[in-house]
């Protein structure tokens, strides 16, 4: 795409998640786990490595000009086969996310009301070994009904109240290795973070099958790894082979074109889709990086309803409808606030009309991050869901890339908002936390990497898509002038940081560090 390599900082962005210096697998391990995990690594690492090259290939493939497309149907999937949605899973109106290794947000979830919480091991989760590890440890007792938190405000400790709610965890994405479990071999993260659960759960304690939230899948072919990596789990512990259940993500541009043929592959364990909106935006620029009628404009001035997200927002429903699996819809970026009133109205109005819409293209739910949202998002949605509902005359191929013509504002000031929360993102990473609630609204992983992604769009097109100033003056975006405005936007952090983020003014200068270098030498991968 062009962008300059002048000065290049060595890349640092993603660290390989290893255990501590000490660490002995056989004692440090729960007993016997290694020996589980040991089969499954050799037949499941190498094709982890296979599909890897499968989305680089395909992801060169679209810079040079061949995009995914729609594929039709192979013979398998144009008969009736039908998804059986159990009752358990009915009602998931309302799905409420967050980081797994939050205690007191994991136990203020569960005890919200919401239909589901998905617990996060991937996006709002560091991958660091320390905080995967609380994670793990706080899903373990969330599913068994025992994880507390000690509440300072009532002076008590809170558990987790009886409910219906159903449990989904979200291991980390296929794209990312686990290292220093056997040696300098390194083994798939998410077979780790799904083995190490299913090894320690006991059926008995659970009020529904062990769940999962499949995400960042880039091809239906993926699905087969996760249907062969349940099912031998399954085997392994002792469980009917459709034991484990799932919903997975919509989160990258090639997968939107697979999806029919993605639940037909997991048709034995998945009970719906999801689309990850802020993900797919991110794959949506990757897929089209080289492409200058791409340079999407500023992030918050992107309706929601525009049309290369509703376009995929009515045919999800469809897919899934038409197989008898669940559609639900994303999340909402804007958060309430009980402090600041105006911009509690405004977030929960925009929830409000966010969610509407979603209903509206037949979806039947749909994600949120804080308790305050929930009865609204709940309310946007039939009771339980729509699975019933099909649009008459749906297109089963409609246009899934329409160029983004009129569509928001392309400015200096968006360059400058999104170099300024990507180091702000970043130093809440190198401070423990994998989602940080800046200017009103949640930042995770997700949307740091589609602010990366856009600053490196506007490098590499620059002079060929005019983003202006405030005086209307087209700003052709260098890499000096990315570098003045890293340098700038880290002198106000600095000044400032004690009134808001955590950190200190070393990790916002490695955090600025590292998040110029990661554009600068194309590390836009979701890590």
């Amino acid at each position: 795409m062009g962008v300059s390599q002048v000065n290049v900082v060595p890349e640092v962005g993603f660290h390989l998640n290893r255990p501590p210096a000490g660490f002995v697998p056989e004692r440090d391990l729960p007993q016997g786990f290694l020996e589980f995990l040991a089969p499954l690594h050799r037949r499941f690492a190498p094709r982890q490595e296979e599909l890897i090259a499968v989305r680089k290939r395909v992801l060169e493939e679209s810079h040079e000009g061949n995009k995914p497309t729609h594929h039709h149907p192979l013979e398998a999937i144009r008969n009736g086969w039908r998804i059986e949605l159990p009752a358990w899973c009915q009602d998931q109106r309302n799905q409420m996310t967050g980081p797994a290794d939050d205690a007191e947000l994991v136990v203020k979830m569960l005890n919200s009301g919401a239909p589901g919480v998905m617990l996060d091991l991937e996006d709002s989760t560091v991958n660091d070994w320390d905080h995967q590890q609380l994670g793990v440890e706080n899903i373990l007792a969330a599913v068994r009904g025992t994880l507390t938190y000690f509440d300072k405000k009532r002076d008590k400790v809170v558990g987790i109240q009886p409910s219906t709610t159903v449990t989904w965890i979200r291991p980390r994405g296929l794209h990312i290795h686990q290292g220093g479990l056997f040696g300098e071999e390194l083994t798939s993260a998410s077979l780790f973070d799904v083995a190490r659960i299913a090894y320690l759960v006991d059926p008995s304690e659970l009020k529904h099958p062990l769940s999962i939230y499949i995400p960042k899948s880039e091809s239906a072919e993926e699905a087969l790894w996760w249907r062969d990596v349940f099912q031998a789990i399954a085997e392994a512990r002792g469980w009917p082979s459709n034991y484990i259940k799932c919903m997975a993500l919509v989160e990258s541009h090639p997968l939107a074109f697979q999806m029919e043929e993605f639940l037909y592959n997991l048709r034995d364990h998945i009970l719906g889709l999801n689309l990850g909106r802020w993900d797919y935006m991110a794959s949506l620029i990757h897929f089209n990086l080289a492409d200058p009628e791409w340079v999407l404009p500023d992030r918050n001035t992107i309706p929601y309803n525009v049309p290369f997200f509703q376009n995929l927002r009515e045919l999800l429903p469809e897919i899934c409808h038409k197989r008898g699996a669940l559609a639900i819809g994303g999340m909402t970026a804007l958060y309430p606030s009980r402090e600041d009133a105006e911009l509690n109205a405004r977030a929960l109005d925009v929830l409000a009309k966010d969610k509407k819409n979603e209903a509206d293209c037949l979806m039947d739910g749909a994600w949120t991050g804080h308790p305050d949202q929930n009865q609204i998002a709940l309310d946007q949605f039939p009771y339980p869901n729509q699975l019933h509902a099909r649009r008459p005359h749906a297109e089963r191929y409609p246009d899934l890339r329409p160029v983004p013509k009129d569509v928001g504002k392309r400015t200096l000031a968006g360059t400058r908002a999104a170099v300024r929360t990507v180091i702000r993102y970043r130093n809440g990473v190198l401070n423990g936390k994998g989602a940080s609630l800046l200017d009103g609204y949640m930042e995770d992983l997700a949307t740091d990497r589609i602010y990366r992604l856009m600053i490196a769009q506007r490098m590499g097109h620059n002079g060929h898509v005019p983003v202006v100033d405030e005086s209307g003056k087209v700003v052709v975006h260098t890499p000096e002038l990315i570098t003045q405005l890293f340098d700038e936007e880290l002198e106000k952090l600095v000044a400032n940081s004690a009134r808001a983020d955590l950190g200190t003014p070393e990790t916002f200068t490695e955090a600025r560090r590292i998040s110029e270098a990661m554009i600068r030498s194309g590390e836009i991968n979701p890590f």
